[in-house]
């Protein structure tokens, strides 16, 4: 589909240009063949005087094939010019068309991609939720007790997918463009004040502490996305961490950026799964937790995100069993 459009689009910029160029070409060659013609009237008019003035026989001019073969040169090299145009603005045209298709490209392919995997996560459990109501509905000795329970699993199940949507959604919010509109100079200390708030009755159920040590620090940015975007990352930590562990926050502010760290005491992130755990649904192996993790691997792709939209990087280091550091740096410039 792309490939048609880039031709299209190539073609377009072809016609534009060599009806440019030919209209162009047009007022050169009446130019330089009025050019001409004057020079042969002027030549004629000074030879007549010449000849007139020492009575001469009549004056010898200029060989009209002469001058019908500078016209003919005129025009053959306008023929090359237009030629040379038309190969340069042709291969130009072809990479510029791919220059402006592939943002959206890239946005078709990425909102493909959303959906297949939206689509994938949703089918599973909806597909056990169904084939356990059938289940039940087929079996002639069916008790209200066993009725109760496969309600109670079927609301666990409906949960799960509230959960589901509502992470798709806040993701998909994350996809729409970011307009500088929207950014404001805000406290960072404030934003994770309110995110460490948000997360602490969590901390709390596993004797969790935060300590925080961070600096008076401004940056530009959207106060409730940033506070989403460290929500997510204690919450990842708090989830992770065995009980009676702690979370340190650190923040410093250096001549072009502002630094954040986020650092846990958690089972870490295995070398082979740390390249892809802020992609989309990915979720490492969670044999070594000692507890049941709920969630769908959505977290660390919509914190990407809302740091990408900041103009920021969002890197992560662990060491298996002893922890993970979470490292975010906005540029002064964000």
């Amino acid at each position: 589909m792309f490939n048609s459009a880039r031709v299209k689009l190539t073609t377009w910029y072809l016609l534009i240009i060599i009806f440019v160029s030919i209209a162009f070409s047009l007022v050169i060659y009446r130019g330089l063949t009025g050019e001409v013609n004057r020079a042969v009237r002027l030549e004629r008019f000074r030879s007549e005087r010449r000849h007139s003035a020492v009575r001469l026989p009549s004056p010898v001019f200029l060989d009209p094939n002469f001058i019908n073969e500078i016209k003919r040169r005129i025009v053959f090299g306008l023929m090359i010019i237009n030629g040379v145009i038309f190969i340069g603005a042709g291969a130009l045209g072809y990479f510029l068309a791919g220059k402006t298709l592939s943002p959206i490209q890239e946005m078709v392919e990425e909102q493909n991609r959303f959906i297949t995997d939206a689509s994938h996560e949703l089918r599973t459990p909806l597909t056990a939720l169904k084939s356990s109501l059938e289940v039940n509905l087929r079996d002639k000795n069916l008790t209200i007790e066993n009725a109760k329970k496969t309600m109670s699993e079927s609301i666990e199940d409906i949960n799960d997918l509230q959960r589901l949507s509502d992470s798709l959604l806040n993701l998909s919010q994350y996809q729409k463009p970011f307009f500088s509109a929207n950014i404001k100079d805000i406290s960072l200390n404030v934003c994770i004040n309110k995110a460490i708030k948000k997360v602490t009755s969590l901390a709390k159920q596993k004797q969790i502490t935060i300590k925080k040590n961070v600096e008076e620090i401004n940056i530009k940015g959207i106060e409730d996305d940033l506070t989403n975007l460290f929500v997510i990352v204690l919450d990842n930590a708090i989830k992770y961490s065995p009980k009676k562990t702690s979370i340190k926050i650190y923040a410093k502010k250096t001549n072009n950026q502002t630094i954040v760290e986020i650092k846990d005491q958690g089972i870490g992130i295995e070398k082979k799964d740390l390249p892809f755990i802020f992609d989309r649904f990915f979720r490492a192996d969670q044999s070594r937790s000692k507890e049941k993790v709920i969630g769908y691997g959505l977290g660390l792709s919509i914190a990407k995100k809302i740091v990408l939209n900041h103009h920021g990087k969002i890197l992560a280091t662990s060491q298996v069993d002893k922890g993970s550091i979470f490292t975010i740096n906005f540029p002064h410039t964000a």
